[in-house]
């Protein structure tokens, strides 16, 4: 009987792994599921970068240029940039009213190129 136990628990053990594990959303969910601003970067620090928005965003007519967090979700993201790296942010949609205004919650910044 304590064999049987024991299996089940193992067996409930590795399912919870698995789910818990299911969890992070790769980078094809997160590219085709949410919010992106892109932009030029123009500041850049450890805790975070300043990009200014494409004209062509559609929030550009909001927010000239974002403060965005370094602190990505995904780890295996890009998080050191140069000033003229033009860049793709995917975040939670959420907008801080700051000065200068802020992206937090970052899922992952994507590298488009080089400007200069």
């Amino acid at each position: 009987m304590k064999k049987n136990n024991m299996a089940i628990i193992g067996v409930l053990a590795c399912t919870c792994l698995m789910l818990l594990s299911g969890c992070a959303k790769d980078i094809n969910y997160i590219v085709d599921n949410e919010p992106c601003v892109r932009g030029i970067v123009s500041e850049t620090s450890e805790d975070y970068i300043v990009i200014d928005v494409n004209e062509d965003d559609e929030i550009y007519e909001s927010y000239a240029s974002l403060e965005v967090s370094l602190d990505i979700e995904r780890k295996d993201s890009m998080s050191s940039f140069n000033i003229g790296d033009e860049v793709s942010v995917y975040y939670d949609g959420n907008i801080a009213e700051t000065s200068p205004a802020r992206i937090d919650k970052v899922y992952a910044i994507l590298y488009i190129g080089d400007t200069q």
